[in-house]
C-alpha cells in the first residue's frame, strides 16, 4: 500500500511541477521494482555481476568483491539493501578484503525517466551510486555484454545519475552527477551537483530525465543539472543507444581511505521506476505561435508556444547561423536565447514545431525577423558564451569614475559551484583574477584610462568541473550610461518588497512595462505586463526565483525570495 499510494502522489507531483523543470515529460511507468518480497532480489529484474574485469581489481583502485551473496543485496520490509562489508572474500583465484552488490538491470530503455528513492551511506571510503550504461557497452561480465557487447567505454556513453563519496572537496551532503563521453570521461568536465539534506539519514528522489535533446538530473524533483551540447555529435552524445541501470557500492580507490574501524554500510532503495511515453500519437501540434523577445547585441530571444495531445512540443529553429533541435511542455512557452550574433545584424529564423512522434504544424514554418543591437556596451544582461554555456546568463556593468573604468560581472547561473572569475582584455589578450563583491558578483577596475577611447572586456567564470567565458564587450570610456543604468537599481527610482509574501509591491520612479519571473532552472514561471503597483505571485511556490524587470528599453534581474 505504501509504494502504490507514492505511485499516486508522484504522479500529482508530475502534473503539478515538472513542467517548469524538464523539456519533455514521461508519464507512463514502463518498468520498476517496489521491492515488496523479502529476501532475496528478484532475479527477473536484476542480474549480479561479480567477474573482475582483466587484472583481477575493479577500476578506480577500488578494493572489494562485487558478490551474490545474500549478505551483500537482499530485500527486507520494502527496501532493497546493497550492503558493503569488511570481510575477506576470495573469488576467481583473488582474495580481497571488502565485498558489496553490483546489480545491472535485465531492462534497457532509450529515453525516458528514471526515479529512484533511496538513503546513502556516507561512511569515508565509501562510494554508493545509480548509474547507466548502454547495452552495447563491451564489458565482460555485464549482463547484455555476451550479446551486445560491441562497444567500448566511453563511446558507448556513460550517465551517472548519482554519485556520493568522491568529490573531498565538497560537504559530505554533496552528491553528483555526471555524463562520461568520448569528448570527455575519467575525470569529466560534464558534471553537476548539489547538497542533499540529511544525506545519511534521509530518504531522496534521485531522478533523471532523458530526452533527444537533453539530459537533466533531479534531486526531490528539482532540476540541478542539464546537459545539452548545442551541436551533438557521436563524440559530446552517444546516447543514442538503449540503457540499463546500476546500482552499487564501490570501496575505496578515489573515493578516499577506508578507516580501520569500519565495518559495513547500506545503501537502502525504497523504489526503482522508469517512465516513458507509449502512446500511439497520430496528431499534430496546434495553436502554434512564435514571436521576438529580448534583444541584445549578441543575443535574440525567441519565445515559443504550441500545444499537442501528447503533452510534448519539438521544435526547431534554422538560421544564418546553424539550427538547434529542443523539446518543451505543450501549451508552456519556452524561451530560447539565439547566443553568438553580430551586433547591430538583421537574422531571419525559421521555425517549426512538431511532436516526438514526428507530427508536424500543419502550416510550418513561422518566420521570424530580428536584428541584434550595437556592439557599444555599458550596463545589461546576457547569456552568449565565447566557451562553456550559461543556464541562466550573467550581468555586466562598466563604470567611468575619473580616468578609470570599474567593470563588474554578475553570474546569474545557480548550478555552480566554487565560482571565481577573470577578467579578459581582448587586445592584447591578458587574464586577470577579479575581485568578489557578495555572492557571485565581481569586480575590477582599470586605471589610466583615456575618454573616448574604446576598451573590449569579458568575464571568465571558473567553477568546480568547467567553465563559462562571457562574450567581450566594447565601452566608450566616459560613457554614463552606466550611472544612468546603475542608478536604476541603486538610486532607489526601482525597488519592491523582498522577502515577498501573496504580492510583489512596488515602488519605482521610472515606467515598469512588465515583469517576467525565472525559477532557477531558469525557466520561465509567469511574465505579465504591470498594470499596477503591485502583481500576485499566490500561485507559485515557495523559494528563491529571479525576477526579471522591463523598464524602457532596460532589463535589471534581482532575486526574489517568496516565503
Amino acid at each position: 500500500m505504501k509504494n502504490k499510494l507514492q505511485l499516486v502522489l508522484l504522479l500529482l507531483i508530475y502534473s503539478t511541477f515538472s513542467f517548469s523543470q524538464v523539456d519533455v515529460i514521461y508519464t507512463d511507468l514502463v518498468w520498476s521494482d517496489e521491492f515488496d518480497t523479502n529476501g532475496a532480489i528478484n532475479a527477473t529484474n536484476w542480474f549480479h555481476q561479480t567477474q573482475l574485469p582483466s587484472g583481477g581489481s575493479w577500476f578506480n583502485g577500488e578494493v572489494q568483491h562485487y558478490t551474490n551473496q545474500l549478505t551483500n543485496s537482499f530485500v527486507d520490509g520494502g527496501f532493497l539493501n546493497i550492503v558493503a562489508k569488511k570481510e575477506p572474500y576470495t573469488d576467481q583465484g583473488v582474495t580481497k578484503q571488502y565485498t558489496s552488490a553490483r546489480l545491472n538491470s535485465k531492462f534497457a530503455f532509450l529515453y525516458g525517466r528514471v526515479d529512484v528513492r533511496a538513503k546513502l551511506p556516507i561512511n569515508q571510503g565509501t562510494w554508493p551510486a545509480i548509474w547507466m550504461l548502454a547495452k552495447n557497452v563491451n564489458e565482460d561480465g555485464a549482463y547484455f555484454d555476451a550479446t551486445y557487447g560491441t562497444v567500448d567505454w566511453p563511446a558507448c556513453g556513460e550517465i551517472d545519475i548519482m554519485e556520493h563519496g568522491i568529490t573531498p572537496s565538497q560537504p559530505i551532503n554533496y552528491i553528483q552527477s555526471a555524463l562520461h563521453t568520448p569528448s570527455s570521461f575519467g575525470n569529466t568536465m560534464n558534471i553537476g551537483g548539489t547538497i542533499a539534506n540529511n544525506l545519511g539519514t534521509d530518504f531522496h528522489i534521485y531522478s533523471m530525465n532523458w530526452s533527444p535533446y537533453q539530459i537533466s538530473f533531479l534531486l526531490d524533483g528539482v532540476v540541478f543539472y542539464t546537459y545539452n551540447p548545442a551541436l551533438k555529435t557521436a563524440s559530446n552524445w552517444p546516447f543514442t543507444s538503449e540503457q540499463y541501470l546500476l546500482l552499487n557500492i564501490a570501496m575505496g580507490g578515489i573515493a578516499g581511505n577506508i578507516p580501520s574501524n569500519y565495518t559495513e554500510s547500506s545503501m537502502e532503495i525504497d523504489y526503482v521506476r522508469v517512465y516513458q511515453n507509449t502512446l500511439v500519437d497520430t496528431e499534430a501540434p496546434t495553436n502554434f505561435t512564435a514571436s521576438i523577445g529580448t534583444v541584445t547585441s549578441s543575443t535574440i530571444e525567441l519565445l515559443l508556444n504550441a500545444n499537442d495531445n501528447s503533452g510534448n512540443v519539438a521544435y526547431n529553429v534554422t538560421y544564418s547561423g546553424g539550427a538547434i533541435s529542443f523539446a518543451n511542455p505543450s501549451g508552456i512557452q519556452k524561451s530560447v536565447v539565439i547566443p553568438n550574433l553580430s551586433s547591430n545584424t538583421n537574422y531571419s529564423f525559421s521555425i517549426t514545431a512538431s511532436d516526438l512522434a514526428g507530427n508536424n504544424y500543419v502550416s510550418n514554418p513561422i518566420i521570424l525577423n530580428a536584428t541584434t543591437l550595437g556592439s557599444t556596451a555599458c550596463s545589461g544582461t546576457d547569456s552568449a558564451a565565447q566557451q562553456g554555456s550559461f543556464s541562466i546568463g550573467y550581468n555586466y556593468t562598466f563604470e567611468t569614475l575619473g580616468t578609470d573604468v570599474k567593470i563588474t560581472f554578475e553570474m546569474l547561473d545557480t548550478d555552480k559551484v566554487g565560482v571565481l572569475a577573470y577578467l579578459w582584455k581582448q587586445n592584447p589578450f591578458s587574464e586577470t583574477q577579479m575581485t568578489n563583491v557578495s555572492g557571485n558578483i565581481f569586480t575590477k577596475t582599470i586605471t589610466g584610462q583615456t575618454i573616448g577611447s574604446t576598451i573590449n572586456y569579458a568575464a571568465k567564470f571558473a567553477y568546480a568541473g568547467g567553465l563559462s567565458v562571457t562574450n567581450y564587450f566594447s565601452y566608450v570610456v566616459g560613457d554614463n550610461c552606466t550611472l544612468e543604468a546603475e542608478n536604476f537599481a541603486k538610486a532607489e527610482e526601482f525597488y519592491f518588497l523582498n522577502p515577498v509574501n501573496d504580492f510583489i509591491y512596488f515602488n519605482s520612479n521610472r515606467n515598469i512595462d512588465g515583469i517576467e519571473i525565472y525559477n532557477l532552472t531558469g525557466n520561465i514561471v509567469m511574465k505579465t505586463k504591470l498594470e499596477s503597483n503591485q502583481v500576485d505571485v499566490n500561485n507559485l511556490s515557495k523559494g528563491v526565483y529571479l525576477l526579471s524587470i522591463y523598464s524602457e528599453n532596460k532589463r535589471i534581474i534581482k532575486k526574489m525570495i517568496l516565503n
